[in-house]
């Protein structure tokens, strides 16, 4: 279970990081992305777009073992 967590809140981090990039090229609009601006600033939280990806991993992890 601490793994999961772990690795759910990595993917986010990465996510949130990544999310100006991935933007340009049209990607990280997924239903379940939230996004919040306040004083100027964006602040984007890529709930959707990190579940999608964690499954994929996993999808992959799975296969390869």
């Amino acid at each position: 279970m601490f793994k999961w967590v772990l690795t759910l809140i990595l993917a986010l981090l990465v996510m949130g990081i990544l999310s100006p990039w991935l933007r340009k090229l049209g990607l990280g609009r997924m239903p379940g992305d939230w996004e919040m601006e306040r004083d100027g600033k964006r602040y984007t939280f890529p709930f959707g777009s990190t579940l999608v990806l964690s499954l994929l991993a996993s999808l992959i992890f799975w296969l390869l073992r």
